[in-house]
């Protein structure tokens, strides 16, 4: 069954680029939390997406939402990528797939897996409240969470 808003988000724990572990429960009550799916660093589009999404990194904080890219490169090569681009958020790395495969964010080509690009915003309940494929803008992704405050 594919993952849609109202489901229960899956619960992960993995390393970020520094090494720190991230355990997504960990969130639960305390903050907003957006999943951006992407397919490699230092590729045109996934550079552009992460690049908007440290650009847009205080209106994250201001709301409240902790973001975080995701996908297959290893801990020093996303690493690299935050420096070069002087990434805020921080990069978890998904070396399995586990992740991604977990939030139906990977396309499968016969023996290949590639990353789906997908954002996910999770609220403190745990709850999918956005789920969409592409490169969505930060304020149609904060939108979501305003939406589930108002509620």
């Amino acid at each position: 069954m594919a993952l849609q808003v109202g489901n229960t988000a899956p619960d992960f724990t993995v390393k970020d680029h520094k090494g720190n572990i991230v355990k997504l429960s960990a969130f639960k009550g305390v903050s907003p939390v957006v999943l951006i799916f992407y397919p490699g660093d230092e590729t045109p589009g996934c550079t552009i997406q992460l690049c908007s999404a440290r650009d847009d990194y205080d209106k994250y904080r201001e709301a409240g939402v902790e973001v975080f890219g995701v996908n297959q490169a290893d801990q020093e090569k996303h690493t690299r990528f935050v420096a070069k681009h002087k990434l805020k958020t921080p990069l978890l790395v998904d070396r399995n797939y586990a992740i991604s495969e977990k939030y139906d964010a990977l396309m499968k080509l016969g023996p290949m897996r590639l990353i789906n690009r997908t954002v996910v915003g999770i609220d403190t309940e745990g709850k999918i409240v956005f789920y969409k494929r592409g490169m969505p803008s930060t304020a149609e992704i904060l939108s979501s969470f305003k939406v589930v405050k108002a509620q």
